[in-house]
């Protein structure tokens, strides 16, 4: 489990489609759940300043890791241990969907989103954008948009983000299961 509240930006050193080496400086041995632009990967390998994570064809499906180069940047966030504070809200690291950065405007970012994903979206709630915690400010048919503060700007990748990039979605947990409940299933 993480918290959406990122740790570093990692540099990825290489990628071949099924191996992942990010250059980090989080602590992280073999078998941790490592957060990587919100998808939770397991270490693989460790070797000085970089980590290792094998990809598998669903994470390449569902995630925008698929299209990940050498000296990319990336959102890097180490599991949440017992006993640490919850500063975010409820991250599991399993991205729902792709979305895309769709404009900056009035103080608020808009995020483009798929109706898989904005069903679960709520003014006021959380939402995880490429692993980040965000509170969504607005929303309408389409997206919605968060507030981001200057710190969230420069610690994440968030503020290096053009219109059209594209970004992992993950939805709040929570909702989903209300969903489940509620239908009866």
């Amino acid at each position: 489990m993480f918290t959406g509240i990122v740790r570093e930006r990692g540099r990825v050193v290489a990628f071949d489609g099924a191996r992942l080496v990010v250059a980090a400086g989080i602590a992280a041995e073999v078998g941790d759940s490592v957060a990587v632009s919100g998808v939770c990967l397991t270490v693989v390998e460790r070797d000085g300043g970089t980590l290792a994570f094998d990809v598998g064809a669903e994470t390449l499906t569902r995630s925008t890791l698929g299209a990940l180069e050498p000296g990319d940047e990336v959102n890097v966030e180490p599991a949440l241990r017992a006993g640490e504070p919850l500063g975010g809200h409820i991250v599991q690291g399993h991205v729902d969907g792709v979305g895309s950065l769709r404009r900056i405007a009035e103080g608020l970012t808009w995020f483009d989103a798929p109706a898989s994903i904005l069903r679960y979206c709520v003014e006021k709630g959380s939402v995880a954008v490429d692993g980040t915690s965000l509170t969504i400010a607005a929303l309408d048919e389409g997206g919605f948009a968060a507030a981001l503060v200057p710190h969230t700007l420069a610690e994440t990748t968030l503020g290096t983000l053009e219109p059209g990039d594209p970004v992992n979605l993950e939805v709040d947990v929570i909702a989903k299961y209300v969903e489940r409940l509620t239908m009866g299933r």
